[in-house]
């Protein structure tokens, strides 16, 4: 009896149920991934031409707040790490870094869209904020 009363609180600690498999990534994870990755190529462009830094800056803090929001509403924190933004050995010329910041944010603008489309209603709302956005971001950088 006094072994029967020890193992029912254990059987509420999970001791015995290791063999539950870990919750199914959310639908928003590579949303997130993204605005994290974008804003990590953002920051690494304005180290490499600073004479775009005070334009790319802005746009860079705007994917990190879509990231803590999306992380936000996931609920789950970003995993460890931080993404690695390509970079080149010399200092990039500023067309052609604004080209390719332009052709990113334009693919983050249909992932944002098509994850707008095809979301919960309670989530649409900041998807579309987020597309629109982006799409604001492929006109500031013209």
């Amino acid at each position: 009896m006094a072994l029967g009363g020890a193992a029912a609180p254990l059987t509420g600690c999970d001791l015995f149920d290791r063999d539950q498999e870990p919750p199914a990534p959310d639908a928003l994870e590579p949303l997130a991934a993204e605005a994290l990755a974008l804003e990590a190529r953002y920051r690494a462009a304005a180290t490499a031409a600073p004479a775009l830094a005070g334009r790319l800056t802005p746009i860079a803090d705007a994917h990190k707040a879509h990231a803590e929001e999306l992380r936000r509403v996931i609920g789950r924190p970003a995993p460890s790490g931080t993404p690695a933004a390509a970079g080149s050995a010399s200092a990039p010329a500023p067309d052609a870094v604004l080209t390719e910041l332009r052709q990113a944010e334009q693919e983050g603008r249909t992932n944002a869209a098509k994850a707008c489309a095809e979301a919960p209603a309670e989530r649409a709302a900041l998807l579309g904020s987020i597309a629109a956005a982006r799409a604001t971001h492929v006109e500031a950088l013209k």
